[in-house]
């Protein structure tokens, strides 16, 4: 289907953001918020996209990472050159911490677990972090996580001078995203009626949360969970491919109240929802951003016609490449599917 392209509206005439920064940590935050024209064919409200793909370490991790060091750094818990950071993380907050660490001269010592891409195992080695990789999951659960956070808690006491930032649990993950909600809403200056994110630590799901209801905005909240974790469930554990969306172990920052409706959905559905996203905008997304994709699909019919919908996009697609993205990934999990996202909907 052709599309006409307007270049007035397709070239900026300004630039809306300083042209230097000071450092690379200065450029977190302020993503773009793109309209989505092509995606739903046919759908009579307007849908926008929080690209976090655009922070430095690719991803929307970026900012709890920078709100929990340097806020440690601050108070004095963190000292560049005398501290070790210790952290668990399946990915992009691994990355996100990696960049910070180098930035500030603070050794870094990452657990991850068997399901950690190439990709950003590369990337930790690149920023000089430390990798303790967990290969075998927790006999009672069948997950990597408890076995992750078991093995923080032996490094931790056995580092010298360890802080361990604890993702799942720190407040300032959850506070760095009064800033993302503050972008959004002063972007399309308070005209937004839904907003949709996948859940993982929390943090993204009740920082905005908690930014809408200090404000008083009439804004619905949809937490995209996996199906098979743990966090609006909290019974039915079942396995899931893809890193970063959904959890294990229900975080310590979870709060039920946090989204006002809550809609599951499956690792297919986010290889769906991120493939219709190149294919209609040319968009290369990660997992959990198709899972908003796959989300708002099936909410359609119950969104009042005229409404402003925005996706948080936590990541790039450049991670999953070797699953999500290719053909032969997708044709050895799932069979034959191509036709889920090249049919009009």
């Amino acid at each position: 289907m052709p599309y006409p392209l307007d270049g007035a509206s397709a070239v900026p005439t300004s630039v809306p953001y300083p042209i230097t920064r000071d450092g690379i940590l200065a450029t977190v935050g302020q993503t773009p918020l793109v309209r989505l024209d092509r995606l739903f064919p046919g759908f009579h409200s307007r849908v926008f996209a929080k690209l976090e793909r655009f922070n430095p370490g690719g991803s929307i991790k970026d900012r709890s990472a920078l709100s929990m060091l340097s806020e440690a750094i601050r108070a004095g818990e963190l000292e560049p050159g005398r501290s070790t950071v210790i952290e668990s993380s399946s990915g992009n907050l691994a990355v996100g911490m990696a960049q910070i660490c180098r930035y500030f001269g603070v050794r870094f010592i990452c657990v991850v677990d068997a399901k950690t891409t190439e990709q950003n195992l590369a990337i930790l080695k690149a920023f000089q972090a430390e990798v303790e990789v967990v290969d075998s999951p927790d006999p009672e659960t069948g997950e990597y996580l408890p076995r992750r956070i078991q093995r923080v808690r032996e490094l931790m006491e056995t580092v010298p001078h360890a802080y361990h930032p604890d993702q799942y649990g720190n407040p300032l993950n959850s506070r760095a995203h009064h800033a993302t909600m503050r972008e959004i809403v002063e972007a399309l200056d308070g005209e937004i009626d839904h907003l949709l994110c996948s859940v993982g630590s929390c943090g993204t799901l009740v920082g905005c949360a908690d930014y809408v209801r200090a404000h008083g905005l009439p804004i619905t909240i949809t937490a995209v969970d996996a199906v098979g974790s743990m966090i609006f469930d909290g019974q039915t554990r079942g396995p899931r491919l893809l890193p970063g969306h959904g959890a294990a172990v229900r975080p310590a920052l979870f709060r039920a109240d946090a989204a006002d409706r809550v809609v599951h959905v499956n690792d297919l559905d986010c290889v769906v929802g991120c493939r219709k996203l190149s294919e209609r905008e040319a968009i290369l997304a990660g997992g959990s951003s198709g899972a908003t994709v796959a989300a708002l699909a099936a909410l359609r019919a119950e969104i009042p016609p005229g409404s402003t919908c925005v996706l948080v996009f936590p990541d790039g697609g450049d991670r999953y490449l070797n699953t999500i993205y290719s053909d032969a990934w997708v044709r050895r999990t799932f069979g034959e599917v191509s036709h889920l996202w090249k049919d009009e909907d």
